[in-house]
């Protein structure tokens, strides 16, 4: 063997006794890991979200379906009462537009006319979801009785529910007729 070439076969101390290319196969081999462990933490992520969505819409369909019963559903001698409970399931600017429209013309309106309107959810579906918040459809079945008209009336709707996540509780933010 010539001294070049046992020259660059034997390590170099200065490179802490690891040739070129062998330092160059652990770099690569170390970024590798990394890459590999952040897509492990990343695919991790991404399956804790879609469970935390999956969850959501399970729970957003149930708690709609509630409070739409809550919020719609009373007798005129205690629509009062019934009507302010429901405000309880909602949140934000909503909960102040409807514990007003309750008060100023619901309630006396009730009263007056004597009416009970029971309501039923005949099916529900998740339109859009993510882990805080979700909107879905219902169809809604209503039973109307007043003074004037006792007999049953029936009347089939169908409305949006948007509901927010707050302290881990489903809280109406809107609902609109479709």
């Amino acid at each position: 063997m010539t001294e070049v070439e046992n020259q660059s076969q034997e390590p170099n101390p200065s490179t802490g006794g690891m040739s070129r290319g062998r330092k160059i196969l652990a770099s690569i081999a170390g970024v590798l890991v990394l890459v590999l462990i952040g897509l492990v933490v990343w695919q991790g992520l991404e399956y804790r979200k879609d469970r935390q969505i999956e969850q959501a819409r399970e729970e957003a369909v149930a708690a709609a379906s509630e409070q739409a019963i809550e919020m719609l559903a009373y007798k005129f001698d205690t629509a009062g009462d019934e009507l302010s409970k429901a405000a309880d399931g909602l949140t934000g600017d909503f909960r102040d537009d409807y514990t007003k429209l309750i008060q100023d013309v619901i309630v006396p309106g009730a009263e007056e006319k004597q009416l009970t309107v029971q309501v039923t959810v005949q099916a529900g579906g998740v339109i859009s979801a993510e882990p805080d918040s979700a909107s879905v459809l219902l169809y809604l079945n209503q039973i109307t009785t007043s003074a004037e008209v006792p007999e049953a009336q029936t009347a089939g709707s169908r409305v949006i529910v948007d509901l927010q996540k707050v302290d881990d509780q489903w809280l109406v933010s809107s609902l609109k007729p479709v």
